[in-house]
């Protein structure tokens, strides 16, 4: 299948600390990307510092593998203002995140349409409307599992968007 025009060619995932949510949306992105036929470059980050250099919450590895994802290969990285510049669409895990990404980018003197696109990851799914997806990283087995589904729900949203425009 040929890429649309609305079809990013690169998308970044954003949470807060880059080892729970936004890799877990890295891997279920690409696999389902792959499926799709797109090809798309996607990468992940946070917004925090706070874990920069360490591989993904041992439950978020866990949950992922038990859906047939691998995320123990992963390092958390910290968003750059380079990720602006370098990434078509930046979709954040919650409205907080959005927000801290949205300074960053008002802070940058590139013009808007030079920069990134933001939008929440669940923005295009008709199932979680534009919702947060919640941080497991304080919960239990259940939360992972949500953010499981959430992301799966999430990211097949995205993708049929684009095979619809």
């Amino acid at each position: 299948m040929l890429m649309k025009a609305c079809t990013p060619s690169s998308v970044l995932l954003v949470c807060l600390g880059n080892i729970c949510r936004s890799p877990t949306a890295e891997e279920v992105f690409r696999q389902q990307a792959a499926i799709a036929g797109l090809s798309i470059k996607i990468d992940s980050a946070g917004t925090s510092d706070s874990h920069v250099g360490d591989k993904p919450d041992p439950r978020s590895q866990r949950h992922a593998k038990s859906h047939g994802y691998k995320i123990n290969k992963l390092v958390a990285r910290q968003v750059s203002a380079d990720d602006f510049r370098d990434f078509d669409l930046i979709l954040a895990m919650d409205s907080q995140n959005l927000a801290d990404l949205q300074a960053i980018k008002d802070d940058m003197a590139e013009s808007e349409e030079d920069l990134a696109k933001l939008a929440l990851f669940s923005e295009e799914d008709p199932t979680y409307c534009g919702s947060d997806v919640p941080d497991p990283y304080k919960g239990d087995n259940d939360d992972f599992e949500e953010v499981i589904e959430r992301i799966e729900s999430s990211a097949q949203a995205w993708i049929e968007s684009w095979k619809a425009c």
